[in-house]
């Protein structure tokens, strides 16, 4: 018997707006204060409705195996059972009210 292949629906902020994309694979990777996210799942080609936000993603990670993204910049991360599209969502185009969450640095320059 087979077993079953999980699916993660992630969500991320990049650039201020929301990336929503499909992972077989997604663990805390082996760099801190990273996730690491692989095996990329996209639609098929077979369909006759092009989501154009899918396409771009499709393009933008085309050649990529495996990507890190910053723990800050993951909003959600969700075991699904079924696939759906993956997408950008909000942005300046979109008049989404999305705000990034201010950045915590590790480290800095001692300063109270």
């Amino acid at each position: 018997m087979a077993a079953k292949q999980r699916l993660y629906r992630v969500s991320f902020m990049n650039q201020g707006q929301v990336y929503e994309i499909y992972a077989r694979e997604v663990s805390h990777g082996g760099m801190l204060g990273f996730v690491e996210v692989a095996k990329l799942v996209f639609g098929e080609k077979t369909t006759v409705v092009v989501d154009t936000s899918e396409e771009k993603l499709k393009d933008e990670f085309s050649n990529v195996e495996r990507f890190y993204v910053p723990v800050h910049a993951v909003i959600r991360i969700d075991e699904v059972s079924k696939q759906g599209p993956a997408r950008i969502v909000g942005g300046s185009e979109s008049g989404s009210k999305v705000t990034p969450f201010p950045l915590y640095t590790f480290g800095g320059d001692g300063k109270q």
